[in-house]
């Protein structure tokens, strides 16, 4: 979920074709934790295979990010490590959801109300450890690295934005501006016509850029201070603070300058402050990463993707024609450097 500050911030509307040539490290449990919601039976049933094992985040790894590359996007997926302490709170509440979401999708469905189930299952969605080993074999096959971060992949996909590793970040959530990415996109992983939750109206969802030193610009603002300003409104290592959204977080802090100021002037109390500020200004990060793109391991890729989990060889090799497509452009690149 992370830290809730759209409502302040400025993003530009883009397409994919604007990001080729680009390294984009993605957030990778944020962009499959976006695939096993979507992609799902009417009733909310996710994809499976013969055997009853989820296959929805396998399904929008592969067609997904075929089409990333088929527009000469360089992708990198970046999975999480062991979460901060702080966060054990925000992951057992949410378990807790998912847990009620769960009978509340079996008793809609039993009623017979799919729009319902749905959206009680996607609630319900979880991301298992098998999984994530599932969506790290499938880039293997793939030819796609992907980093293992030790702590939040957020703030390592953050990181090697910062450093000039990737062009920007891409999650659905804004953490990645409070932990100094340059550049985020978001909507990478839901893109497309999509229905409104309860609702009969459907909207066009697309990709967008959001530059951090131009929203701080606008804000009038530090990087420190949005990082206040975030904590006020709440993280995934706090609540927040009751009644104070991100406009009234914004006043404040420019009015008193930091967190501190605005505790004392409004007689707030906020625990863990200095560690929770210290999470996204001096994440735990790692150099002990490899960006290579390699070639496709076809035979690989359809005997994990046809032969273990019945998907379609004819869909599968045409998402694998785009990547050796991919390969083609990289290594005329490669060539054309030579002159």
């Amino acid at each position: 979920m992370g830290v809730n500050i759209g409502d302040i911030v400025t993003a530009r509307e883009i397409k994919f074709g604007d990001l080729k040539g680009r390294v984009i490290a993605i957030d990778a449990y944020n962009a499959l934790y976006q695939f096993l919601s979507i992609i799902r039976q009417p009733d909310g049933t996710p994809l499976m295979d013969s055997q009853g094992r989820v296959t929805s985040h396998l399904s929008g790894l592969l067609y997904r990010t075929s089409n990333y590359m088929a527009e000469g996007i360089k992708p990198v997926y970046v999975f999480d490590g062991r979460p901060p302490d702080l966060k054990m709170r925000t992951i057992e509440e949410r378990m807790k959801i998912r847990r009620r979401a769960r009978e509340e999708w079996q008793e809609a469905k039993e009623r017979g109300d799919e729009e319902l189930a749905r959206t009680k299952a996607q609630q319900a969605t979880y991301l298992s450890r098998d999984m994530v080993e599932e969506s790290k074999k499938l880039l293997n096959f793939m030819g796609v690295p992907w980093v293992q971060a030790p702590s939040e992949g957020e703030a390592q996909a953050a990181y090697m934005a910062a450093k000039g590793d990737a062009y920007a970040s891409a999650s659905q959530d804004y953490d990645s501006m409070l932990f100094g990415a340059p550049r985020l996109v978001r909507n990478m992983a839901i893109t497309g016509r999509r229905k409104l939750p309860r609702k009969k109206i459907y909207v066009e969802v697309k990709p967008e850029l959001i530059d951090l030193a131009e929203n701080l610009k606008n804000m009038e603002i530090t990087r420190e201070q949005l990082v206040d300003l975030g904590i006020l409104v709440g993280t995934d290592y706090n609540r927040g603070v009751k009644g104070i959204g991100p406009k009234t977080a914004l006043k404040l802090i420019k009015k008193h300058g930091d967190l501190e100021n605005v505790m004392r002037e409004k007689n707030i109390v906020i625990e863990n402050y200095q560690e929770i500020r210290n999470l996204f200004l001096n994440p735990n990060v790692s150099d002990d990463y490899q960006l290579k793109w390699k070639d496709v391991d076809e035979e690989g890729l359809l005997e994990f993707m046809c032969e273990e989990h019945d998907f379609s060889e004819e869909r599968v090799k045409s998402a694998m024609e785009k990547m050796l497509e991919f390969r083609k452009v990289r290594e005329q690149r490669s060539l054309d450097s030579w002159f």
